[in-house]
């Protein structure tokens, strides 16, 4: 049986951000200030909340917490931009670049070298790191229900769209199922992640990988919108039916298969495709075209 963690306290209000008050009804934009840069420069983060006339549940929605993974800031651009598009109860909280000092910079990382998604839930007097996170965990994670984050692969990979969660909390199952994609990795993610510690602080979060770096690619923004928009749908925040896949499947175990021999990988498939037992997948071949090895489905 899956478990739902409870809030260990009341979540902050919706009508005070930062010195603005949006009332039932309004969108606007504010900013929250997360640091300073070395050169004494105060950095934010930029924020749209668009907020319902009636009461539900809040949801934030992130991109870029890794700087050079920018295919979710598509996805919020494109619903921020959507003058069409209201949720019809709660609020959502959309955040195109979580990560402002990485994404100035095009990496991961921020300017010291950490890794801002393992520093959750952070600490007031620590690192540019573990201050940024206090901020952001104290200041959007406590105000909201439910979180989506979005990233891609990392450097010189690709990811087939996969949302990735702790499918022992029920609520975290209910997004992740909701969100639409065929694949779904069952984990908690990384010690001090941010959806693993906004999950242990009530707030059920899952992640959305997708695409490649330091791009914007209209086929993960598109499945990336629709996913939101499932789950606004789920949580009764958005009217309209969910926009289920063919199949869906959960995988509980994962593993990087790495080649035993230098050489160029021909690959007999594409991400996505479904593959039989005893398939070709991948031939590694030398440069001069000879075959080496092929991997097979098992």
């Amino acid at each position: 049986m899956g478990t739902t963690m409870n809030r260990p306290a009341p979540r902050k209000s919706m009508f005070d951000w930062f010195g603005e008050k949006i009332e039932p009804g309004e969108s606007r934009n504010v900013h929250l200030v997360v640091g300073e840069s070395y050169s004494s420069m105060t950095v934010d983060i930029q924020i749209h909340v668009r907020r319902a006339q009636e009461d539900g549940p809040v949801v934030f929605v992130t991109g870029a917490l890794h700087g050079d993974e920018i295919n979710g800031c598509g996805a919020i651009r494109q619903l921020i931009q959507d003058d069409t598009f209201q949720v019809q109860r709660g609020a959502l909280v959309l955040i195109p670049v979580l990560n402002l000092p990485a994404f100035e910079r095009h990496s991961r990382y921020l300017p010291d070298r950490r890794d801002l998604n393992r520093s959750f839930p952070g600490s007031v007097d620590g690192s540019l790191a573990s201050r940024m996170a206090f901020t952001i965990f104290n200041e959007i994670v406590k105000r909201c229900d439910y979180g989506i984050d979005l990233h891609t692969a990392s450097v010189r990979r690709t990811n087939y769209p996969t949302v990735r969660g702790d499918l022992t909390n029920s609520e975290v199952r209910r997004l992740a199922e909701a969100f639409g994609v065929e694949i779904i990795m069952n984990n908690k993610g990384p010690k001090n992640s941010f959806r693993r510690e906004a999950c242990n602080a009530g707030c059920p979060t899952i992640i959305m990988e997708g695409g490649e770096v330091w791009k914007v690619e209209p086929g993960i923004v598109e499945t990336e919108v629709r996913g939101i928009k499932n789950v606004l749908r789920e949580l009764n925040m958005l009217d309209g039916e969910i926009e289920s896949p063919a199949y869906q499947i959960v995988i509980e175990k994962s593993k990087w298969i790495r080649s035993e021999r230098g050489g160029f990988l021909d690959f007999h498939i594409k991400p996505g495709d479904i593959v039989k037992k005893g398939q070709p997948i991948i031939t590694n071949t030398t440069l001069l075209g000879e075959s080496q090895d092929t991997l097979y489905a098992l």
